[in-house]
């Protein structure tokens, strides 16, 4: 069976929901002319995904694209190309992805793991029934600001500034910080380390501020992120207004869950929007973030352009502003540790991955274990 361009274009109106529109149409008019059908990706798991189409959902297998490279394995929110007569139906090929949030993998090749794509907000999660680790919010951050030049690293060149995906701190379980004053002073601290970044407080479980971020994800594709036990999959079965996603109480002596979401899973919302539930993350490694670090740390790199020396290294240097900050309080030393960890992280990461890197990298170290040794050699000549 084939289909026309516009047959596509008239019989995709059922993915209008999903997040079709024109621009995805005519990345997929050349395989409109192969008789391909479009649809997106809502589910994946053991090698194959659930892709909703014109004409309903199919079961599909993932392997026939490029199955051993990570960075090009179908993921949920993916707009994909299948064959609509094939037993078993594969899918075909992946249509350019607009946006991607890509984190390294806990495994020592410091492969890329692409966890959401073609998504407009990046909603962190912190719940507020542990104590707020800033360093962890810092780090969700800084991925979530590279999630453009994502799409660009995978290849896509969609990016470019024509789509971005924007980062949203939602403080969810605030029915258990019932004073006011304390929830404000809460939320301050998150606007300070997250510059630009909206901020809202949220509680399943009174429906406070779920009509605000209601309205905020009641347009385009957003993602939930976070730890387990914050509250994602309560808070999707809110806004579906049913219990679609399975959710297991946190545990009361550190408020952790209990990874009750295993698959990453792509959900249409009764009010508009497509909400994307994730499952929770123990570990988020940087993954080509240096542009959202520092958009993150904005206010160092500021001052970083006032100290003496072009490569201040911000540690004893004369003349440094940052070190400045530091002394007159204007800048938190939490602050300078914490984008110091996160730039060296990513710059190891990239290393591994940049032949180009690591060999100016290599030459470098070379470079200062020589200089280090002429002055032992001199130092000792001095001595005898």
């Amino acid at each position: 069976m084939s289909f026309s361009i516009s047959q596509v274009s008239s019989s995709s109106h059922a993915l209008t929901p999903y997040g079709w529109d024109e621009d995805w149409a005519a990345a997929f008019a050349p395989y409109a002319e192969q008789g391909l059908l479009p649809g997106r990706v809502v589910r994946v798991d053991r090698g194959q995904c659930d892709v909703v189409t014109p004409d309903g959902t199919l079961r599909a297998d993932t392997a026939f694209v490029v199955p051993r490279d990570p960075m090009r394995i179908v993921c949920t929110g993916d707009w994909v190309a299948v064959d609509p007569d094939g037993d078993p139906q594969f899918v075909r090929t992946l249509l350019p992805r607009r946006t991607a949030f890509v984190r390294s993998t806990s495994s020592q090749r410091s492969e890329g793991q692409v966890l959401a794509t073609n998504i407009d907000h990046i909603v962190i999660c912190v719940s507020l029934a542990v104590e707020l680790d800033l360093g962890r919010l810092e780090r969700f951050l800084a991925l979530a600001m590279s999630s453009t030049a994502g799409a660009a690293l995978l290849g896509e060149g969609a990016g470019g500034g024509e789509y971005e995906a924007h980062p949203l701190v939602l403080l969810t379980k605030a029915d258990l910080v019932p004073d006011p004053v304390t929830l404000a002073h809460l939320v301050e601290d998150i606007e300070r380390i997250a510059p630009g970044v909206q901020v809202l407080t949220v509680s399943s479980a009174t429906g406070e501020g779920v009509d605000v971020f209601g309205a905020v994800v009641g347009s385009g594709t957003s993602v939930l992120l976070g730890t387990s036990g914050a509250g994602k999959s309560t808070l999707a079965n809110t806004l579906l207004g049913e219990d679609v996603m399975d959710v297991r109480a946190a545990r009361d002596v550190d408020g952790k869950g209990r990874h009750t979401t295993t698959t990453r899973n792509l959900l249409v919302l009764p009010g508009g929007g497509v909400l994307i539930d994730t499952p929770g993350l123990r570990g988020v490694g940087l993954w080509d973030a240096k542009s959202g670090v520092g958009q993150v740390f904005s206010e160092i790199e500021d001052l970083a352009r006032r100290c003496r020396f072009h490569d201040c290294g911000h540690e004893t240097e004369p003349g440094c502003a940052v070190l400045g900050a530091i002394e007159d309080g204007s800048l938190p030393e939490r602050r300078l540790d914490s984008y110091r960890k996160l730039l060296r992280e990513n710059h190891r990461i990239a290393a591994k991955t940049d032949a180009r890197l690591r060999s100016e990298t290599l030459r470098e170290w070379k470079r200062r274990g020589a200089e280090g040794r002429a002055a032992m050699d001199m130092k000792r000549g001095r001595i005898r």
